[in-house]
């Protein structure tokens, strides 16, 4: 018999940013709250023995309570999230951040607050 070896397959994001833009909450069929959203981010990153300045914007989706969470923060809020990259759509390949954990950054007594999933 042969043994299988199964290696755990990462796709993890951490990101800092600011929350340009959010859609309104919206609900699946299933009653599921749903946030759209629009993130932005500026860093200086080490490439190559370099620093290279990073300017990106990339869309962004909460599900269940993350979404909700979400909802409680304005446009031009800091905030430090934590998901996975999927597929936009089986059209669009294009990834989009799915959001699974948020920190607000800002606007609070000890400088974050955090939501966890689940």
């Amino acid at each position: 018999m042969i043994g299988l070896i199964v290696e755990a397959l990462l796709n993890r994001v951490e990101l800092s940013g600011i929350l340009i833009e959010r859609k309104a909450l919206r609900f699946t069929p299933a009653g599921v709250p749903v946030m759209e959203c629009l993130i932005g981010h500026q860093s200086e990153q080490l490439e190559a023995g370099s620093r290279r300045r990073v300017e990106y914007e990339i869309q962004a989706i909460a599900l269940g309570a993350t979404a909700q969470w979400l909802q409680a923060a304005s446009p031009g809020a800091a905030l430090q999230l934590t998901g996975f990259l999927a597929a936009r759509s089986r059209n669009s390949r294009q990834p989009r951040l799915h959001i699974t954990t948020i920190e607000f950054v800002e606007g609070n007594q000890d400088g974050k607050v955090l939501q966890k999933e689940g």
